[in-house]
C-alpha cells in the first residue's frame, strides 16, 4: 500500500507540471496533501509478519520461537513444536473468578476453566494472549460483551477498541501478535454455572482431565474431585444466579492479581500438556499475603454427579497397574547412565572430579615463561608453614624496630 501511495504522488506531480490552467493547481496540492497524509499512516500501521511453516530453534532476531524452541534444546521438553497439536477455547462464566479454558488435541479434548468476568475478560485476555505468544495451534474465543472503558483495569484491551465485541477486539490484537495461531471467535452467552456443571458432567462421561481456577485446580476424573464433588456455594444451596450481579456494584480488580493468576494457569496447563515439570494438583493465591497454598482434593464417594462415581470406580480398578507400570519406569530411568546434556561443547568447559589425586609433577598453568619473575607470592605459598628460623628473625626485627622508635620519642 506504501509503494502504491508513493507512485500516487509522482503521478499528481506529474500532472501538476503538464497542467496548463494554473486554477487548477490548488486541487492538485489539496489531493498531494491527503495522499502524504495516508503515506504517514500507512508507516505508523503495525507490520504484521509472515507466517512461519515449522518451529525452528534457530538464535536469530527474526525467529519468533528461538526462546521457546531452546526449552528442547535444554531438555526442559521432549518436542514443543507439539503444541500446535492443541485446541483451545475460552469460554466465560458469570462469577468473575471462573471461566472455561477447554483445550482440545486431535480427538480429544482437555478442558480447563479460567476465572474472569466473562470469556475474554480480565485473566482470560492474558492467558489466551499468553498461549498465541507460545504457539498454541488453535484458539477458540466465546464471549457476548463488548469492550468498555470499565475494562482499562485489565491488562489486554486497549481504549481504541471500546465498543468492539471482546472476541473481535482479541481477534485483532492476537493476530498482529503470532499470524501463525489460528483464532476463531463467537458471540454466545454461556456464562452460567448451570453450564459450568454441564462442561464437568461432559469431562467426567468423555473421561478428560481439565482444570478449573480462581485457584488452580487440576481435576482428573476419578482420582480427584470434580466440580459437582465439592460445587460453590451458590450452586450447592440453589440461588439464582441472577440475584448475584446488582446495579451499580461491580467486583473488585487489580491488573497485577489477574496478570499472577493467568501465568500461573497458563504455566501449569503448559507443563500438563507438554509433559514437563510438575503439574499443580491445586495451586491457591493470596495476593494479601503473598501465600501460595497447595494441597489434594480427593474425590466424593457420595457426589451427585453419577459418570464421577463411575470414573471414581475404574480408578480404583486401575490404580495398582499404573503404580506398577510407574515404578517400573522409575527403576528404568534410574539404570540408565547419565550422559551429556549436549553433545558440542562450544565454550570447551569441562569438568574436573574432586575426588582424584592431584599429583604433585603436574604442570600448572601458574608456571612462567623464562625470564619472568612473580612480584606478589603465589596463593598456595600461604598455606605452607612458615620456617621457625624466619619466624625468629621476623620477631628480633620487630624488636629492633621497637628499640629505635622508643629512641626518637625519647629525643
Amino acid at each position: 500500500m506504501e509503494s502504491e501511495l508513493k507512485e500516487m504522488l509522482i503521478d499528481l506531480d506529474t500532472l501538476k507540471r503538464s497542467l496548463p490552467d494554473p486554477s487548477l493547481l490548488a486541487s492538485i496540492d489539496k489531493m498531494q496533501s491527503r495522499v502524504e497524509h495516508l503515506t504517514d499512516l500507512a508507516k505508523s500501521a503495525p507490520v504484521r509478519r509472515s507466517k512461519v511453516k515449522d518451529m525452528s530453534a534457530e538464535v536469530v532476531d527474526s525467529n519468533p520461537y528461538s526462546s521457546l524452541m531452546a526449552l528442547q534444546r535444554m531438555g526442559i521438553v521432549a518436542n514443543y513444536e507439539r503444541i500446535r497439536e492443541f485446541s483451545v477455547a475460552i469460554v466465560g462464566c458469570i462469577n468473575p473468578f471462573r471461566s472455561y479454558f477447554l483445550t482440545l488435541e486431535l480427538s480429544s479434548l482437555y478442558c480447563f476453566p479460567l476465572p474472569s468476568t466473562s470469556g475474554i475478560g480480565g485473566v482470560g485476555s492474558v492467558a489466551a494472549e499468553m498461549l498465541t505468544r507460545c504457539g498454541i495451534g488453535r484458539l477458540l474465543l466465546y464471549d457476548y460483551d463488548k469492550v468498555e472503558l470499565a475494562n482499562m483495569n485489565r491488562l489486554f484491551f486497549r481504549p481504541e477498541q471500546v465498543g468492539k465485541t471482546k472476541t473481535d477486539a482479541a481477534v485483532q490484537t492476537l493476530s498482529d501478535i503470532n499470524p501463525d495461531v489460528v483464532l476463531e471467535s463467537y458471540m454466545m452467552n454461556i456464562t452460567t454455572l448451570q453450564a459450568r456443571m454441564v462442561v464437568n458432567q461432559a469431562c467426567n462421561e468423555l473421561n478428560q482431565t481439565w482444570m478449573e481456577s480462581g485457584h488452580i485446580q487440576l481435576l482428573v476424573p476419578g482420582e480427584t474431585a470434580c466440580f459437582a464433588c465439592a460445587p460453590p456455594l451458590v450452586v450447592a444451596s440453589g440461588v439464582d444466579e441472577k440475584t448475584l450481579k446488582r446495579e451499580g456494584v461491580c467486583d473488585a480488580s487489580l491488573p497485577t492479581t489477574m496478570g499472577v493468576v493467568a501465568g500461573l494457569l497458563v504455566q501449569n496447563t503448559l507443563k500438563y500438556l507438554l509433559k514437563f515439570g510438575h503439574v499443580s494438583p491445586y495451586l491457591g493465591y493470596n495476593a494479601l499475603k503473598d501465600f501460595f497454598p497447595t494441597m489434594e482434593m480427593k474425590p466424593n464417594p457420595q457426589c451427585s454427579n453419577t459418570a464421577c462415581l463411575e470414573r471414581q470406580k475404574e480408578y480404583i480398578l486401575a490404580k495398582p497397574a499404573w503404580d506398577a507400570a510407574a515404578a517400573k519406569a522409575k527403576e528404568d530411568e534410574v539404570s540408565v547412565p547419565e550422559g551429556p546434556v549436549h553433545d558440542d561443547n562450544e565454550w570447551n568447559i569441562s569438568v574436573v572430579d574432586d575426588t582424584e589425586p592431584v599429583t604433585e609433577n603436574a604442570s600448572s598453568s601458574d608456571t612462567l615463561p623464562d625470564g619472568l619473575v612473580r612480584e606478589l607470592p603465589i596463593a598456595n605459598e600461604f598455606q605452607k608453614p612458615s620456617d621457625p628460623e624466619e619466624m625468629t628473625n621476623s620477631v628480633d626485627d620487630l624488636d629492633e624496630l621497637r628499640k629505635q622508635l622508643e629512641a626518637l620519642n625519647a629525643d
